[in-house]
């Protein structure tokens, strides 16, 4: 059982996945228990909760545990969604899931190289950053025909998404700023500005495992 009568979530503000569990999370109104974490000094109860050991996790209070971001945001939107995030039309949810999964695969696999090109043995990312771009590119194409890429409204492809993409057009943004994607552009603009990025960035203090300093 969860020793908090709230859903504990274990996140790190900067981390895309953690992000976009804690946007999702904010969409649904659901209280959760935040706990910061650092990510070289993982705290022994988080490993206990999740041995893989990466955020975000999310504790129940009936003691069940969902790690994955994706499944985080499922959850929250499934038990609430006041703000209609989650597509219920069966080609709009394939679609959104479509769009996901490649983020979360070849998109996240080139940031990663573009980002951080040096972990990987490359002089440079450029090669990585140009394989991104084209998935970026796509993207500009759904933003041409609509505001969000969820349709009228800001939904679950919107929320997934956001967080990689800044992570990307913040490794060079003078050379983001200049690629032809204005639709794009505008739309990361937009979430940046919005009342829920302010509100999931709000900085908290790191958590201490008090279980571990006994």
């Amino acid at each position: 059982m969860s020793e908090s009568l709230l859903p504990v979530l274990y996140s790190f503000r900067r981390c895309p996945y953690a992000m976009r569990a804690r946007l999702a999370l904010n969409a649904s109104g659901i209280a959760v228990e935040h706990r910061e974490v650092e990510l070289k000094n993982k705290p022994a109860r988080m490993l206990a909760v999740s041995s893989k050991g990466t955020v975000p996790v999310l504790l129940l209070p009936n003691g069940s545990v969902i790690e994955e971001s994706l499944d985080i945001m499922r959850w929250a939107l499934q038990v609430q969604d006041p703000l209609h995030w989650w597509p219920h039309e069966p080609t709009q949810l394939t679609a959104t899931l479509a769009f996901i999964e490649e983020n979360d695969g070849p998109f996240k696999y080139a940031l990663d190289r573009y980002k951080y090109p040096h972990r990987f043995g490359l002089s440079d990312g450029d090669t990585w950053r140009d394989v991104g771009a084209k998935f970026l590119l796509r993207l500009e194409a759904v933003l041409v025909t609509q505001p969000h890429l969820a349709g009228k409204h800001w939904g679950l492809g919107d929320a997934a998404l956001a967080p990689f993409i800044r992570q990307f057009a913040h490794t060079d943004r003078a050379w983001f700023a200049m690629q032809p994607w204005p639709h794009l552009a505008r739309w990361l603009a937009e979430f940046e500005a919005s009342a829920a990025f302010a509100a999931i960035m709000q900085k908290h203090t790191t958590w201490i495992d008090q279980s571990s300093s006994d």
